[in-house]
């Protein structure tokens, strides 16, 4: 087994898993302040909610084209590299985000370099933690890279609010440039400078050829799952606080309630728990079982969480909150279900079409629900009835081909 030049930990070492999953921590930390902040966003550069999706989702689009090239690179190059380019690309997105920002289009090109960034350290970050471990260790090991990213992502609605409040959206940025750039230490420092030892030879063919993996139909499976479950997951991050924003400057909020951006960090942190509950009851009552019940949960929760901005500021937040623990419920097993269907030569190419297809839901789902919006015309309660019940069609039609293609496989 390598070792670090630098440290001497072993890859796949509980030490040196841990230190992954923080650098993971880290680089993940700030992706969420656009979210966060977004209300005052639309305020402030006149945005429609449609230019308001593009600008949550054109992190995702980003990504998609990004995360074949750069995941199947470490198939044949060490991951090391990959991921210091992503560390570095998503620190200077945000040190952007923070100087040089100033409307729509200044910040859509920051937020399509912070995709390309997370597209070099988020897949490439979890095969590091996989290929030196095998069985139930890589699954727990996932589960637990899953729950890092989880913790930050949540984590970092509530820094937003925090940093805007005490200086302002910029500092609420510079604060993911400086944490990304300490994940960038991390990786140097740690990461195995030569590829992993393999069993066999690496199969010839073309870097992006992922045919092989199309004819995979077990992995497809849970490809298929991962698309509808990021497109649903990134649709209720990138508008839940702008929803309860709305929801309670309608409806009013009783006094103990808290601010929008601490009740999502709640549901985030919330989710990274169950998520890895989901994961481990997955490996006891079957992987599909478990998904059924959570898409299923999701699509009813979909269509009636829209509806509550019209009702009750509280019903709203136990809506948003019911819903997000449903998204997260199988998060951890159809990641981990990937990794395991697929073929150990082809790891990385696989990981690769899974993001890549995960985050093309990732880009449409924000950008849907601001559709609908605009197409209703207004925050109102017809809007938020559309813009988040369209998704349980989603949903459902890849709960659909999900268990079709896990028949066959």
């Amino acid at each position: 087994m390598t070792t670090s030049a630098r440290t001497g930990l072993s890859p796949g070492s509980p030490a040196f898993v841990a230190a992954i999953v923080a650098a993971q921590v880290l680089t993940q930390v700030g992706a969420f302040t656009l979210p966060a902040l977004l209300p005052g966003y639309i305020e402030r550069w006149d945005l429609s909610k449609t230019q308001a999706g593009w600008l949550v989702g054109i992190f995702f689009a980003a990504y998609v084209p990004a995360v074949p090239l750069l995941l199947a690179l470490t198939d044949r190059i060490p991951a090391r590299r990959v991921y210091l380019i992503g560390t570095g690309l998503t620190a200077l997105s945000h040190f952007g985000f923070a100087f040089l920002a100033d409307g729509f289009w200044s910040g859509l090109l920051m937020r399509a370099l912070a995709g390309i960034g997370w597209a070099g350290a988020y897949m490439p970050g979890l095969k590091i933690i996989a290929d030196p471990l095998e069985g139930a260790a890589q699954s727990r090991a996932v589960s637990w890279h899953a729950a890092g990213v989880g913790i930050a992502g949540a984590a970092s609605f509530a820094t937003a609010s925090l940093f805007d409040v005490l200086a302002g959206p910029n500092a609420a940025f510079l604060f993911g440039g400086v944490a990304a750039a300490i994940a960038f230490a991390i990786a140097w420092a740690l990461m195995p400078r030569a590829l992993p030892p393999r069993p066999g030879a690496t199969p010839p063919g073309a870097l992006l050829d992922f045919r092989p993996v199309f004819r995979n139909r077990r992995a497809m499976a849970w490809i298929v799952g991962y698309t509808v479950h990021t497109w649903e997951m990134a649709a209720l991050r990138a508008w839940a606080v702008t929803f309860l924003a709305a929801t309670t400057a309608r409806l009013g909020a009783p006094e103990w309630l808290p601010s929008p951006a601490v009740l999502f960090t709640v549901a985030g942190l919330v989710g990274i728990a169950i998520s890895i509950t989901g994961n481990e009851t997955a490996q006891h009552h079957g992987r599909a079982r478990v998904v059924l019940w959570a898409m299923t949960a999701a699509a009813v929760l979909s269509l009636a969480t829209g509806w509550t901005t019209g009702v009750s500021s509280v019903l709203a937040v136990v809506a948003v909150l019911a819903w997000n623990a449903a998204i997260y419920l199988d998060s951890s097993a159809l990641t981990a279900g990937t990794v395991q269907a697929a073929d150990k030569h082809l790891r990385g190419a696989t990981m690769g079409l899974h993001s890549m297809a995960g985050y093309a839901g990732g880009f449409l789902g924000p950008l849907g629900v601001g559709f609908f919006l605009d197409l209703a015309g207004s925050n109102g309660v017809l809007g938020w009835g559309l813009a988040f019940g369209h998704l349980a069609v989603v949903t459902l039609a890849g709960l659909l081909v999900l268990q079709r293609l896990g028949r066959t496989g």
